[in-house]
């Protein structure tokens, strides 16, 4: 029975480079020896990227207002990987298989409410053994923002939260796919199986292959061919022929088959240094990962305290500013009420004393004092008087 298969990985800057290389075939040396170069034509788009994976995803933040704090090392993408055994898909037939990645496709545009608009690139590899597609998104959550505000944000983090968040993904993938008519099996999670994703040329690295395998065919394991028992009885007792024919043989073989077995000692040896070294850097990173769990436990907390802090402060500094905002109408209206007070009272002195024209009253008593009842007139010719001091 085949598996349906489905791999996140998440991506920096830095790693998003050498995976848009790979994907795109933008070498002609490849490391992976599994790629046909000849068969490369055959591979083909679900959506095309136009650019690099870095510069779509500058575009996209720009073009969408993607919204999140962004450093050198954040996650900026992430890719996953669709695909089964080759069984599977020679079974199914081309036209099927094309059906088995575009319903692959569609889900990732639901998953989550991610939307196809974050879809950088989905490109289906058929140059390799097994046919796979390889679909490259940004982690967007759609949330809010302080006030309240619909946005929609980068972040890795938040996307796959929970550690059950990679089950979760599989499940789903199940599910769908095979409600659209594909008979597969629920693969067995990581932690069941205990197999993890390596590389052959790690594992060749790791077990120092390439000389043990020199070795190893280097090895003459076949006797040389000496007289047999019975030929023995044949010869007459003829000390230098025994030895040169018999003796002296077995010598050198013995001597040979020692030499080489001291070459694989020390290469055996080198390969239990490389395990034991293995098992203690498996044994380090553990550690690593407990402390950097805490580590982002932490950072998260501090996150959310520095987020409580700022609305707290944004909080009070905006209810000040209503409150100066509030007093300051009320300077305005007390301002214009004492404008308008002040002339009734020009207009009353005028009329009750019969001292003509208010214009001409109010005229004068600028001109004698060097006062003016329009604030904004009298602000200015002070600062002009200050102006006029200084120079002197």
């Amino acid at each position: 029975m085949s598996y349906a298969i489905v791999r996140n990985e998440k991506l920096t800057r830095n790693e998003a480079k050498g995976r848009y290389v790979h994907n795109e075939r933008k070498t002609r040396g490849h490391t992976n020896k599994d790629i046909d170069s000849e068969r490369t034509y055959l591979n083909y788009y679900l959506k095309k990227n136009k650019l690099s994976y870095i510069k779509e995803f500058d575009k996209l933040r720009k073009e969408n207002n993607l919204q999140g704090h962004i450093k050198s090392n954040s996650i900026i993408i992430c890719e996953i990987i669709f695909t089964s055994d080759k069984e599977f898909f020679d079974n199914i037939k081309e036209e099927e298989t094309k059906r088995y990645f575009e319903e692959s496709y569609k889900f990732v545009c639901n998953y989550k409410n991610l939307g196809e608009e974050n879809i950088i690139s989905a490109v289906v590899h058929l140059d390799e053994g097994t046919p796979h597609m390889h679909l490259i998104f940004i982690p967007v959550v759609h949330t809010k923002d302080k006030d309240g505000n619909k946005i929609d944000k980068v972040c890795s983090r938040d996307f796959w939260k929970g550690r059950d968040s990679y089950r979760k993904l599989q499940d789903a993938f199940y599910d769908d796919i095979t409600s659209k008519g594909f008979n597969l099996e629920r693969g067995l999670p990581i932690e069941e199986t205990g197999t993890k994703h390596e590389k052959i040329e790690d594992l060749k690295k790791i077990t120092n292959f390439e000389n043990t395998k020199k070795i190893l065919d280097n090895i003459k394991l076949e006797l040389p061919k000496i007289p047999d028992i019975n030929d023995i009885k044949l010869i007459k007792l003829n000390k230098e022929k025994i030895e040169k024919e018999i003796i002296k043989p077995k010598d050198n073989l013995i001597n040979e088959l020692y030499q080489e077995n001291i070459i694989l000692h020390k290469e055996l040896s080198k390969q239990v240094n490389l395990v034991n070294k293995a098992e203690k850097y498996e044994k380090e990173k553990n550690l690593i990962l407990v402390d950097n769990e805490n580590l982002h436990n932490k950072i998260e907390q501090l996150e959310n305290d520095f987020e409580n802090k700022t609305f707290d402060l944004e909080w009070k500094y905006k209810n000040k500013i209503r409150k100066l905002e509030k007093e300051n109408n009320h300077l305005y209206k007390v301002i214009d009420k004492f404008k308008e007070t002040i002339e009734n009272f020009i207009k009353w002195i005028c009329k009750k004393f019969d001292m003509g024209a208010e214009d001409n009253l109010i005229r004068d008593f600028e001109k004698e004092t060097g006062s003016y009842l329009d604030a904004e007139k009298q602000i200015k010719h002070e600062d002009k008087e200050k102006e006029w001091n200084m120079e002197l």
